[in-house]
């Protein structure tokens, strides 16, 4: 793959209580482990982070799927929820949960669309067989 695009952050500090800044400085935020992991809370974590550009990259990537497919995505939106825990071998996984509504299509051309779009998206590709991610069509 030849990147078209390259995304460059940098994390300083403790990592999950630290900092994190792009580049570019478009995004500059203070990393904090969430309290159920033992922390404050108080800042940004790295799932909440996974979870915005997944449900961000997710939709365009329904879009390209309407598209293609010759569906009305007008209003679509995607939620995603990503969860982290122990993997059961000294480490941590984490797992996603889509939520994916497209008002202006049945249930059938919506599930569809989110099949397709899953194909699509490189946060899907990226991360298949390699966690759960589960898609739910809501109305």
């Amino acid at each position: 793959m030849e990147a078209i695009y390259t995304a460059i952050a940098h994390a300083s500090g403790g990592g999950r209580d630290g900092r994190v800044r792009t580049e570019d400085d478009r995004l500059d935020l203070e990393t904090r482990p969430p309290k159920e992991l033992g922390g404050s809370g108080e800042g940004t974590n790295p799932e909440q982070l996974f979870a915005a550009g997944y449900s961000a990259c997710f939709l365009g990537a329904l879009h390209a799927a309407g598209k293609e497919l010759k569906l009305d995505t007008t209003n679509a939106a995607v939620s995603a929820s990503v969860g982290i825990g122990s993997n059961g071998n000294g480490g941590f996984g984490i797992q996603a949960e889509l939520d994916v509504y497209v008002p202006n299509v049945s249930r059938d051309e919506a599930e569809q669309l989110a099949e397709k779009a899953h194909t699509i998206c490189p946060y899907s590709n990226a991360t298949r067989g390699n966690m759960d991610v589960k898609l739910n069509i809501v109305e």
